[in-house]
Parts: structure tokens; sequence; C-alpha cells
């Protein structure tokens, strides 16, 4: 089989095309033909070994999977050959093969497509701890995301509508702001790039503020932080949920008399440590989902679609926050 592998520290232009054997699935695992691969931010991490994770070398990035039961371990009930699941692992996903812990595979809904299939868990699963148990969002609150274009934007846009909010979708572009808009924002705001300056952070906290009207945001999605996190806090309501998500932007520095003032809460969202902690929760969530998926209120939006030897340019694409919704890599179509 073959597998893009990082052999050594540096960006996606370090990946190597390599043939390794089939692996052998153990007791309790299967092994997968990888159909799909979503790329997600730690992908772009894990090969500078800046993320959390670090996997010995050599070692395929990709941790969401869509793939075919191609072999079955010992001791695994309720699998057969043929069968497609969804997964996540911590990396391994770049390769067109891949084993599977089989508590960890999710079945997918029949039929369904394998690029959003892969492109599901990580984001949407995100997303909805985020809402329901860290931000409790409730039917007619306003909820105001950052990087609404991404793939966990357009994720919290679907599912903050699903949940009965007002979405009010900030977005760097007119493209993305229509891509926000028909995957169903309420209102939709265009910020520049920062770095920011002071009179520049004032403009847009009065934009994010005139965006969400006098009541200020109930609830703050931010996968971005930076310098657009303190400006995005400043709209907050009274009692705000502040969700604090990632920093592709950078770690911001947030004023703690903003929280004081609108005696609002600044919350984390840890979602793999979430999962690890609640798995019932988490396959609450999931159900959900594949409810959602299959009703067709969620709908995972795929940016580009790219070969396995190109799993570099694909990281590349979502690093430099180009992409709008979801990069998938597909290792069978070469």
């Amino acid at each position: 089989m073959k597998a893009l592998l990082s052999t050594r520290v540096g960006g996606p232009e370090t990946l190597e095309l390599t043939e390794l054997p089939s692996p052998v699935p153990g007791p309790n695992e299967l092994r997968v033909r990888v159909l799909a691969c979503a790329i997600n931010y730690p992908d772009a991490l894990i090969i500078e070994d800046k993320y959390q994770v670090r996997p010995p070398r050599p070692f395929a990035p990709g941790s969401e999977i869509c793939g075919g039961v191609e072999a079955i371990g010992e001791n695994v009930d309720g699998w057969a050959i043929g069968d497609r699941l969804i997964a996540i692992q911590s990396h391994g996903g770049l390769a067109e093969e891949l084993i599977v812990p089989s508590q960890a595979a999710i079945r997918m809904p029949k039929d369904a497509d394998p690029a959003q299939g892969a492109a599901l868990i990580f984001t949407y699963g995100t997303t909805i701890h985020a809402l329901m148990d860290r931000g409790q969002l409730k039917a007619g609150e306003t909820l105001l995301i950052l990087g609404a274009a991404g793939g966990i934007g357009l994720s919290a846009i679907e599912i903050g509508k699903a949940m009965g909010a007002n979405v009010v979708a900030a977005v760097s572009s007119e493209e993305k702001a229509a891509a926000a808009k028909a995957a169903g924002a309420d209102h939709t705001l265009v910020y520049g790039r920062g770095p920011f300056d002071k009179d520049a952070s004032k403009a847009l906290a009065q934009a994010f503020k005139d965006a969400v009207g006098p009541q200020g945001a109930h609830v703050i999605y931010d996968p971005v932080g930076g310098d657009y996190a303190e400006p995005a806090l400043r709209s907050i309501a009274w009692e705000g949920r502040y969700l604090v998500v990632g920093f592709p932007a950078g770690i911001p520095k947030l004023p703690l008399n903003l929280p004081l003032l609108k005696a609002c809460d600044v919350r984390g969202v840890f979602w793999g440590a979430f999962v690890t902690r609640e798995p019932e929760r988490h396959l609450q969530h999931v159900e959900q989902l594949l409810t959602w998926w299959k009703e067709g209120r969620i709908r995972p939006h795929i940016d580009r679609i790219y070969p396995l030897a190109r799993g570099g340019d694909a990281i590349a694409r979502l690093a430099s926050r180009a992409a709008i919704g979801k990069v998938v890599v597909m290792p069978s179509e070469q």
C-alpha cells in the first residue's frame, strides 16, 4: 500500500509518498481501505511537532477517515467485509490502508458520500459539543461565529440553525460570506485581515456590535483567535458565553475587565478530551449528527479533493485559511 509519510520535522512539502506492506489487524481491530481522509488543522501542526500528540516517525498524518472494511481481526463482532465506516485516529489517515480499533468505528449510513463522511465527525463533533455542552445555546439566542466559512465555521452555522439560533457569520471575503449565507447564516460580516492597530481593533469591535444587534451575542464561537478575539468579546451579551475553540491567527490576550463588565463566561472547548472523558455523551452527539445528516440539516461542504500524492498540497491549502469548507484527500483515486 502507499502512504504519505512524515519522515522529518517540517511543513507539507516534507511529506514523502512511500510504499509499505499492508497492515495486519490484531484482536479487536479492522483493516480499512481508506476511501477519503479529511484534513484538519492538527494535521498541519503534527508534522511540525507542534501538536500535543507526537507519534514516532515515520508516520502518516490524517486523523479523520471514511473507509471500507477489508480484513477483520479476532474478537470483532458486528462488522463484515465491505462495511463502510467513519473513524478518527491521532494520525495515519493519509494512506491507502489503515488499522482501526473496532470500538472506535462508526457505521456510516448506506449510500452516503465518503468525502462527506470523512468530513463529518471532527468539525461537527467539536461544534455540537461546543454549542450544546459548553455554550448552552438556546433557541432564539444570537450566535456570532468567527472564521465562519471554514469547515468548523460552516458546521457552526448549520448546527446553530438546527438549534434555533439567530446566526451571524463573520468571514474575511465576500466569497466566504456567500458560502456562509448558503449554509444558512441569517447575517454576515466581512472583516479585514489582522494584525490590527488600536483604531482598527476599535472599528472591528463596532462592526461586531452592529452585526449582532443591541442585545449582543449570547454565544461567540471563536476558532480563529488572534486580534479578532478582543473585538468579538466586546460584542458579547450580558451573561454571554465566549467559546475558545482554536488559534490559527495566534493566541489572544483578553482584558479581564470585559468578562467582569458583561458578567460573561470565557469557556474552553477541548473536544478530544471530552471524547475521552465522556464517551457516552460523545456517542449521543454522534447519533444526533448522523440523524441531522440523514435529514439534510447538516451537509459537510467540500472545498477541494486531492489525490494521495498531493496530500501535502491539501494540508497547505487548509493551513493558508483559503479553504471554504473541508479539504479532503481520496487515497484510492490517483
